[in-house]
């Protein structure tokens, strides 16, 4: 069976939907096959997800593409500081 990737947002309406099919009554493995999910993807959702807002999801992608960046720099610059201490380690004289 194909796997769908769902967007963030979608997710947030699933996650909605479900929990007032929850508030109807209905249990868990019900709601979540009547939007067409399995009750494991809703709880990773949940554990993900859950009580965000669609402020806070645009903040958290915003954090992210930050973080990515950030990764970045410092890679660069270990990778900078690695490249001077070989050049200084061979500049050295050797006893």
């Amino acid at each position: 069976m194909a796997r769908k990737r769902y967007s963030d947002e979608d997710v947030l309406k699933l996650l909605r939907e479900i929990e007032l099919k929850l508030a109807d009554g209905n249990d868990v493995r019900t709601a979540c096959r009547s939007v067409g999910v399995s009750d494991a993807t809703y709880y990773n959702w949940r554990r993900r997800f859950g009580g965000m807002g669609r402020s806070q999801l645009s903040e958290m992608r915003t954090l992210e593409k930050e973080n990515v960046r950030l990764k970045k720099i410092v890679a660069e610059l270990e990778l900078d500081k690695l490249i001077l201490k070989e050049s200084l380690n061979h500049l050295k004289p050797r006893a």
